[in-house]
């Protein structure tokens, strides 16, 4: 009896209840956690858990929108859209890339370039839904790939806007051009709060007009609710938001006028301005050498962007407002304005020109451009034949700081404000600018040199085009503008830009008068452009200018035939038609062009005689040596010395 256990029925009793006790606690416990969690997905989450379900069901479909359209002032097309098909790949939805390029190409055209674009597409636009492997399918390779699409997941065509520029280079420098979204792109979109805007967006301005008024443009993307199946497929569409098209620009710009300044520039490298000096509108701006803008909007290849920019001739530089070149005598009214407003010029002031200056206590010898000079000249004559001698003397009695002071009033030295970017501002020097590039003080020769637009001082044909308008507008400076009407998309309704007085220069008007009446005399006979303006029915006011590119040793003759024709100088010309009822200013600058007389006068003659006459150019201006006035023919030398001292010969 002693090996046997008695239980006790009570104490079992009570262990058995506890144990059911913590069984049932356990129960509740994971009962109250799995009902917390029903309670949480089904109730407090319920929103958010049923949007992801319908996005299995449901897909947001950007609807980018119509780019606006860019037209001259007379309605010409500048910039347009058109519609194509496209071959797009979404990497996301495709397991092997490169084993599905091997067997589209069975099915659609795909080169070596093709292939080359979308894998620098696929490295630069990781955040789009998709890329374009083929741009502009026909009809028959839709067709083919309609066929065989169940073979290529991720991978669809779609209709797409192109962009087309029907003038090619012609307004390359104008228009601009429009390219694919790069990570710059969405860096600068995402710090403006606009990269929403351009979900579904492949290209953004880049240049030109495209470029500055892409906000305009662009317009806003809308938004398509669209239903799909288990596999992707749309299915049908449930609802839409449509996008809202960019506005349609009208520029003052005129197509013919710049066509006929591009043919009469011929094969010479350079920059024309043109502008309405009764509003500020720019008629013209001519960059020549251009490029295709055309070749940029499907992303342009390796080879073709290293030709163009490493090519000598540069067509991606916007020369009338990025090119700086010394004014030569282009300078001369303005600087005669300043000495007859500064008090040290008198209208009947005259000077005995001996065919050179020199200051006082040197031998040196800053020579005019005819050799023997020009006898006895006052301030008028000096214009008319842009005697350099007078103005070395003016300048040296002026002081740079004067002069600065005054041109700076017209634009020189400073950005025009044209609604195009990248305008450089030029060079107005001063011996305190000089000190803090160069460590260097100022001297007086550098000074004589200004006077005659040539050292430091450097303007682009857009500042130049500017200054002149002051001349024709009795001080008035308006700020260049492109810009002259765009249209509402919603309403349709179209606004005018207003122009924007910018300067008001204060003149004594008899001052003024006489500048013009020089100018005007400059055109006839006796004058350095009097080739250029024989004959005109208009009262024509220009001013021509020379500007050294390199320095030639003094009792050296300057031959052009001896140097390389990138050595060879500039040809610049100002001027404005007609005189006594002002309606175009020009600037023209012809790199190595030699005379501005014999250059570029005769291009602003075949321009304004369009313009106001609508007399079409037969053929381009003359090679520069043909068409050389008399009065230029005696050309000094150049001194050979640094930019600091080096003399000039201007007209």
């Amino acid at each position: 009896m002693s090996g046997l256990r008695l239980i006790n029925p009570e104490v079992e009793f009570l262990r058995y209840r506890r144990r059911l006790e913590i069984a049932g606690g356990v129960a509740a416990l994971l009962f109250l956690i799995l009902f917390s969690r029903f309670f949480w997905l089904q109730v407090l989450q319920y929103d958010h858990y049923h949007a992801l379900a319908e996005n299995n069901r449901i897909s947001l479909v950007p609807a980018p929108p119509s780019r606006g359209v860019i037209y001259d002032r007379q309605g010409e097309v500048l910039a347009q859209n058109f519609s194509a098909y496209t071959l797009e790949i979404t990497p996301s939805k495709t397991d092997d890339l490169e084993t599905t390029l091997n067997l589209l190409s069975q099915v659609v055209t795909i080169d070596t370039g093709d292939r080359k674009r979308f894998k620098r597409l696929l490295a630069e636009s990781k955040n789009f839904e998709s890329i374009p492997i083929r741009n502009k399918l026909t009809e028959e390779e839709v067709a083919r790939f309609t066929v065989n699409r169940y073979r290529f997941p991720g991978v669809e065509v779609k209709a797409r806007l192109f962009r087309q520029y029907p003038f090619g280079e012609i307004f390359s420098h104008v228009v601009g051009y429009i390219g694919r979204i790069g990570q710059r792109d969405l860096d600068r979109l995402e710090e403006s709060g606009q990269l929403a805007n351009y979900r579904g967006s492949d290209h953004i301005g880049k240049l030109g007009i495209e470029s500055t008024y892409e906000s305009w443009l662009h317009g806003n993307t809308g938004i398509e609710k669209v239903e799909t199946d288990s596999s992707g497929r749309a299915v049908r569409l449930l609802s839409r938001t449509a996008p809202v098209s960019g506005h349609n620009l009208y520029l003052h710009i005129d197509a013919k006028l710049q066509q006929v300044a591009e043919k009469v520039f011929g094969d010479y490298r350079g920059a024309l301005v043109a502008l309405d000096p009764r509003n500020g509108g720019v008629l013209a701006m001519v960059s020549k050498p251009g490029f295709d803008p055309n070749l940029f909007v499907d992303g342009i290849d390796s080879a073709t962007w290293r030709e163009l920019n490493d090519a000598d001739e540069r067509p991606l530089i916007n020369r009338a407002l990025r090119g700086v070149y010394p004014p030569g005598s282009t300078i001369k009214p303005f600087m005669a304005l300043a000495g007859l407003e500064s008090g040290v010029r008198k209208p009947g002031d005259s000077i005995a020109d001996p065919g050179y200056f020199t200051l006082p206590g040197s031998s040196h010898r800053y020579r005019d451009w005819k050799k023997d000079g020009h006898g006895m000249v006052d301030l008028k004559r000096s214009i008319i034949v842009s005697c350099d001698t007078y103005y070395y003397g003016l300048a040296q009695q002026m002081g740079i700081e004067r002069m600065a002071g005054f041109l700076g009033q017209f634009g020189f030295g400073k950005k025009s404000g044209v609604d195009l970017d990248g305008e450089l501002s030029g060079l107005m020097p001063t011996p305190a600018w000089k000190k803090r590039r160069f460590k260097q003080p100022w001297w007086p020769g550098e000074t004589v040199i200004a006077g005659i637009g040539q050292g430091y001082v450097l303007t682009t044909p857009m500042q130049l085009a500017v200054a002149t308008m002051a001349i024709a507008n009795n001080g008035m400076i308006y700020k260049p503008q492109l810009i002259r009407a765009w249209t509402d998309p919603v309403s349709g309704q179209m606004s005018q830009a207003a122009p924007r007085l910018v300067g008001h220069i204060a003149m004594k008007p008899q001052h003024l008068r006489l500048v013009r009446e020089a100018m005007i005399e400059v055109m006839l006979p006796g004058g350095t452009a009097s080739a250029a303006g024989a004959n005109t029915p208009y009262l024509f006011a220009g001013k021509t200018g020379t500007a050294q590119v390199v320095g030639i040793r003094q009792g050296e003759k300057y031959d052009a035939s001896r140097l390389a024709s990138r050595h060879h100088d500039h040809a610049l010309f100002i001027a404005f038609a007609p005189a006594d009822d002002p309606k175009i200013v020009l600037a023209v600058m012809v790199e190595n062009g030699g005379h501005g007389g014999s250059t570029a006068a005769p291009v602003a003659r075949k321009v304004i005689d369009y313009w106001l006459l609508g007399k079409l150019p037969t053929a381009p201006v003359a090679p520069e040596a043909a068409a050389r006035n008399l009065e230029e023919e005696d050309s000094a030398p150049l001194e050979e010395a640094t930019p600091a001292t080096t003399e000039g010969v201007s007209r």
